[in-house]
């Protein structure tokens, strides 16, 4: 009797996927979740704005309690019913799935226009991640010569000794993509804008290249946002973010999520994601379901503060060079007005200095901080050449344009005049 109990469960696991019950109870678009209860709390006017599902979306009220916070459900472990009823509630495990952390997923997914995400412990687990769910050894990936250094430096000192190959190539041209294809090419890996030096990649013409030959498209969207710009929406398979930078934006915790466009898709990283331990707290994920509430704020002061440092840079005597997507100066303003919404361009920027670079580092005051993260409401500066690009081999650095001069800020909500002075007084001390 046992034995057959414990076999009709197990076929109903299999049934569809490692993750049936689980898949069906937790998805984002799926009809069982917890939130579907009838309340006055689920009456929404259609159709809201994405500030609005920023704030809302994804989050129900405690079913219970009514708390319009999502409980922190520091479990490790869920109690099952009955053998019959396993995943009945669409947990088990936390290492699967948390409630806390399948909130944040389900709010991810819903701001970035995907079918469901998997929240990680960082944005490079979130990268570690995609390559480990859609490459093996012997495929082929043509990726962007200019990524987040970390990104760099995972391919050529992990994948490639496991038997993978990458083509790192120019992407805001597509035809060099397209150039790059192989017959064993499983994955084109953009990032845009680049980080550091603010190269874009035109997502709708890449991903229509992807689609021709058969092949995933993931973007590594982290500087854009999805405030800024849904990869998803310009024909992407998959999404990138390092939650740590603006859905984060205070500093406080880290994270990363990687959003699939498809139920197939996302079967596949939450399966990777399941084997590897790759998971979030509880505590951080709550803290990221309010932080994030804030992200269409934060970026608007971030991008108005941006464009006029960069005017101000621009003209500046001792900068040779300031590059934001928002100048016209851009190479590729175009793109950037055509790809970027609501005219908005983020709040990175960089610039090349006349003079020694370390020395700014060393004699800029506050409210500039040293350090480096980004994304966050402190404005943080940072000489990338000896610090967030360092683990990139000197000849690829100077390929793409990251100078020994190359400085990269990150404006914070501060008053955009008390920045440009503080920079100003540092600049003429050079």
């Amino acid at each position: 009797m046992l034995t057959q109990k414990l076999a009709r469960s197990l076929t109903a696991r299999r049934a569809s996927s490692p993750y049936m019950r689980y898949l069906n109870s937790s998805c984002s678009n799926g009809d069982k979740v917890a939130r579907a209860f009838s309340s006055k709390a689920h009456n929404w006017i259609p159709d809201v704005s994405l500030d609005t599902d920023i704030v809302h979306g994804g989050v129900v009220p405690d079913e219970k309690t009514g708390a319009i916070l999502t409980p922190v459900y520091m479990s490790t472990t869920f109690v099952q019913e009955s053998v019959d009823q396993y995943l009945a509630k669409g947990f088990s495990y936390s290492r699967t799935s948390n409630p806390t952390v399948k909130m944040l997923e389900e709010k991810v997914a819903k701001i970035e226009n995907g079918y469901d995400s998997i929240c990680v412990s960082t944005g490079m687990a979130a990268t570690a991640s995609c390559i480990n769910a859609f490459m093996n050894a012997g495929d082929h990936c043509v990726i962007t010569n200019c990524s987040y250094g970390g990104t760099n430096r995972i391919c050529r000192e992990q994948f490639i000794p496991l038997g993978m190959s990458f083509s790192f190539v120019d992407f805001s041209d597509p035809k060099n993509v397209e150039e790059a294809i192989q017959p064993n090419t499983k994955l084109i890996f953009s990032e845009s804008p680049t980080n550091p030096t603010l190269t874009l990649a035109d997502l709708d013409a890449i991903s229509e290249i992807a689609q021709r030959h058969k092949i995933l498209h993931v973007c590594d969207s982290t500087f854009a946002t999805p405030y800024i710009c849904r990869p998803l929406d310009h024909g992407c398979d998959l999404t990138i973010q390092s939650l740590t930078k603006y859905y984060d934006g205070l500093n406080i915790g880290t994270g990363g999520a990687l959003v699939a466009k498809t139920p197939e898709l996302y079967e596949r990283i939450k399966l990777v994601q399941n084997m590897h331990g790759n998971i979030m707290s509880p505590m951080t994920a709550f803290l990221m379901l309010q932080t994030m509430k804030t992200m269409g704020l934060r970026i608007k002061q971030q991008s108005d503060s941006a464009m006029q440092i960069a005017t101000f840079l621009e003209s500046h005597p001792k900068v040779s060079r300031a590059v934001y997507p928002g100048l016209a100066s851009h190479p590729q303003k175009e793109l950037a007005d055509r790809q970027h919404r609501n005219g908005l361009h983020g709040g990175m920027l960089w610039f090349d200095v006349k003079g020694d670079p370390i020395k700014l580092m060393d004699t800029i005051k506050r409210p500039w901080t040293l350090c480096e993260n980004l994304g966050a409401t402190e404005s943080i500066i940072t000489a990338c050449a000896v610090m967030t690009h360092a683990n990139m081999l000197r000849e690829d650095r100077m390929k793409v344009g990251i100078t020994d001069g190359f400085i990269r800020i990150s404006v914070g909500i501060e008053d955009p005049k008390d920045l440009i002075r503080a920079l100003d007084d540092a600049l003429n001390g050079l």
